[in-house]
């Protein structure tokens, strides 16, 4: 399984969730989210998009 890395800034909380942005290290990519929720599905497909291309380089 490849290593991932994610850096979250939590730039408030509003509505008992919080807002921010992610960047996902190994690719450097950015994103905004406006809620927990949505951070964890970027995080969750980030790692299914990670995961996708060690399977593709091993075919």
């Amino acid at each position: 399984m490849k290593k991932n890395t994610f850096i979250v800034k939590v730039d408030n909380r509003q509505r008992n969730t919080w807002q921010g942005e992610i960047v996902w290290a190994e690719e450097n990519r950015r994103k905004r989210f406006r809620s927990s929720l949505e951070l964890l599905m970027l995080m969750n497909e980030a790692m299914n998009l990670s995961e996708d291309s060690v399977m593709r380089r091993a075919n």
